[in-house]
């Protein structure tokens, strides 16, 4: 309790950033053949470190998930450093985060990154609610700190029963840093990331275009390509909150806007998913012929994603795989 309670005092020291649930339907997005708004907001580097080393995902699993859901992000996570011949089925997951690369070479010619690799580590269990069923940032971060304290982010997803301070009213997942007890006599630093599950709570908000918006163009929602609305929507919001937090784990790295409420590399371009993206609508998109299901991203399992586009930090243009 001791380890624990030094957390969640370290957690007001934090660097938290989210990715709000009003942006993914109300925003004024930044479209794929045109720049952000760079004179009022530049998207750019603040000269911070980034992450470094052998990084493993660990995933913690709080309340009730199938075995379907836990597979759906599992594979995504693995097929983010798939091999070549997973490659091979484009466009791909790995593909779509090699794209991060861009970043840390930047970052690198001024000093200030060096190479890092992501991998799937552990998986943790919380089957029984020990937390209950309303959640606080507190208890976020106390489930976060269950996984590995040392070149980690351990992201916590919570079942669609379970209500998280901001979930849906503001947010729709986050990621921050925090660190842990001393590990042989030196204390590390962690990534950690929240999602959750919005398929009963808040799925316009947390979910589209899976779903119809609370505001805004009420189009025909897109067909989930895993046939869970809720999980489809939990990958777009985790790829979103991995790619900041690798590309702005401190506060300090790549961001357009203020500090307090950064747009990253994801969620500068909420909302566009393919070419031609404008508000309520995600851009052209593939269509599973059998499924009906819309993607833009194949796993090394064959298994299809959206993902959301990632600002290209030369350009400053917002740019998608299809």
């Amino acid at each position: 309790m001791a380890s624990i309670s030094l957390l969640l005092l370290l957690f007001f020291s934090s660097s938290i950033h989210s990715l709000s649930a009003a942006a993914a339907t109300a925003r004024n997005l930044a479209f794929l053949d045109h720049p952000l708004d760079l004179d009022s907001f530049p998207f750019e580097y603040h000269g911070g470190r980034l992450l470094s080393g052998n990084i493993t995902i660990n995933l913690i699993w709080y309340g009730n998930f199938n075995p379907s859901q836990k597979a759906i992000v599992g594979d995504f996570i693995a097929s983010l450093s798939a091999s070549k011949s997973a490659i091979s089925r484009q466009p791909s997951v790995s593909t779509w985060w090699t794209a991060i690369n861009k970043y840390y070479n930047l970052a690198r010619s001024l000093k200030k990154s060096s190479r890092f690799s992501i991998s799937l580590g552990s998986q943790i269990h919380d089957r029984k609610y020990s937390l209950g069923k309303s959640l606080t940032k507190r208890h976020v971060l106390a489930l976060a700190a269950k996984g590995r304290r040392k070149y980690a982010i351990n992201v916590v997803l919570t079942a669609a029963d379970v209500a998280v301070d901001g979930f849906c009213f503001n947010k729709c997942g986050s990621h921050g840093v925090s660190a842990g007890a001393p590990i042989q006599g030196k204390r590390y630093k962690f990534g950690y990331i929240w999602v959750g599950n919005s398929a009963t709570q808040c799925p316009g908000q947390c979910a589209w275009p899976f779903h119809r918006p609370v505001y805004g163009p009420q189009n025909p929602p897109l067909v989930s390509p895993n046939k869970d609305v809720g999980m489809d929507g939990v990958i777009i919001n985790l790829a979103g909150l991995l790619a900041g937090t690798a590309t702005n784990p401190f506060g300090d790295g790549f961001y357009q806007g203020t500090k307090e409420a950064p747009l990253e590399a994801a969620s500068a371009c909420t909302g566009i998913f393919g070419k031609g993206a404008f508000p309520g609508y995600p851009g052209e998109v593939l269509v599973d012929a059998g499924s009906g299901g819309s993607y833009n991203a194949v796993s090394g399992n064959g298994r299809k994603f959206l993902l959301p586009a990632l600002v290209d930090p030369i350009t400053s243009v917002c740019s998608t795989l299809v």
